[in-house]
């Protein structure tokens, strides 16, 4: 048989971390009993994420079709996509708004080097710089969604704050 202090010195890092509750005043085996999946659970939501992608995917596409301002205006469609699903969400969901926004602006980068270069040249541009190309659309699309977002989020805690 052995002694309490030595069944609380086996126990692991993680069963120790996860038994802490550190951000709320509900005991932690409720908390617990609540939660569906593992540790990152919380942090990313497909259904979100899908829903981030079709925002961005339509804001970049209504962005892009303003004549003037078509390639600026993509920018601002993902940064209002974002904005949208901070202000109407109920959590923070970075993860998926700027993952959303990368791959949307890096597939779009790519596909309109593709189709605005004449064929041969564009494949030959593609196959020496298209990972560039791709990583700067998406650096810059995750940017704009993760900024828009930030401000979404931050009208609706204003808006919502007791004054």
């Amino acid at each position: 048989m052995q002694r309490s202090d030595q069944k609380e010195s086996e126990r692991s890092v993680d069963d120790i971390l996860s038994g802490l509750n550190l951000d709320d005043d509900e005991p932690t085996t409720q908390k617990q009993s609540k939660r569906r999946g593992g540790r990152l659970s919380g942090l990313f939501s497909l259904r979100a994420f899908l829903l981030a992608l079709v925002l961005s995917i339509g804001g970049l596409l209504v962005g892009g079709a303003i004549p003037i301002v078509g390639f600026i205006g993509r920018f601002v469609g993902i940064a209002a996509a974002g904005f949208l699903f901070g202000l109407v969400g109920s959590k923070r969901r970075y993860v998926e708004i700027g993952l959303a926004g990368a791959l949307a602006a890096g597939l779009a980068f790519v596909l309109s080097t593709l189709f605005s270069v004449f064929a041969p040249f564009a494949v030959q541009l593609l196959a020496d710089y298209g990972l560039a190309i791709a990583g700067v659309g998406a650096v810059s699309g995750a940017l704009a969604g993760l900024v828009g977002h930030y401000f979404g989020r931050d009208l609706k805690d204003g808006l919502t704050r007791d004054l």
